[in-house]
């Protein structure tokens, strides 16, 4: 059984070749979520740094197996 989580996080960098973000999680200022993959329906410009996003995971000890779906703020 999968348990899936969403997050609150903030992005930190955007690489828009690999279209990944590093996160950081809200609440933590030590969890900082690297190569996460971005949803492609957002738009590269949208991915800037200090907006707020909405990270699902589907396998928390694993930061490629999760996606960002939202980015607003």
């Amino acid at each position: 059984m999968t348990v899936v989580e969403i997050r609150k996080g903030s992005v930190r960098s955007f690489d828009a070749g690999m279209y990944t973000a590093t996160v950081q999680v809200a609440g933590s200022l030590a969890t900082w979520l690297e190569g996460v993959p971005v949803s492609r329906s957002i738009p590269g410009a949208e991915m800037r740094v200090g907006r707020a996003c909405a990270v699902i995971h589907f396998d928390s000890a694993n930061p490629r197996d999760a996606v960002v779906v939202a980015v607003w703020a």
